[in-house]
């Protein structure tokens, strides 16, 4: 059955960060013939390539050759089913997780150097962070961090 390229789902697929990357290395045969299984949804082809070796019985090294995936994947895969289910199976978004440039001793520091001059901007940080620690910093990571409760300060 053709699929239209451009379809709603492709970008639905793109936004939930689950659109398969290589759809065409998929070469199951119940994926070429079925409207429900969609080559393109990552997750999908995933689960279908743990579940025919689990319950088919299928070899881990032909699983993974018929889905377009490495042994090592099947095994991710596998893990990421057994700790977290479905949604485990769908790619983390890129990028950091957290604040990793701006450490406690960055914050102390910029919240010292305010205390000391109110008048001092995001911007006049960035040059004060990158002139003492040598860190290249954003204005706008500046600003998210000092609105941030330090550690030691409880919720009310």
């Amino acid at each position: 059955m053709a699929r239209r390229s451009d379809d709603s789902k492709v970008e639905a697929l793109r936004v939930e960060r689950s659109l398969n990357p290589h759809p065409e290395a998929v070469r199951d045969e119940a994926f070429a013939t079925s409207e429900f299984l969609d080559p393109r949804d990552l997750v999908q082809v995933k689960y279908e390539m743990v579940r025919r070796v689990r319950i088919d019985g299928k070899t881990i090294s032909s699983s993974a050759a018929t889905f377009g995936f490495s042994r090592p994947s099947y095994y991710e895969a596998a893990v990421a089913i057994d700790s977290g289910g479905l949604a485990a199976l769908v790619p983390e978004r890129p990028g950091p997780r957290r604040a990793h440039k701006l450490s406690e001793e960055v914050v102390s520091y910029m919240r010292s150097v305010i205390e000391a001059d109110h008048s001092l901007r995001s911007l006049d940080l960035v040059a004060l962070i990158e002139e003492h620690f040598n860190l290249h910093v954003h204005q706008r990571s500046i600003e998210r961090a000092l609105t941030r409760r330090p550690k030691s300060q409880p919720r009310q």
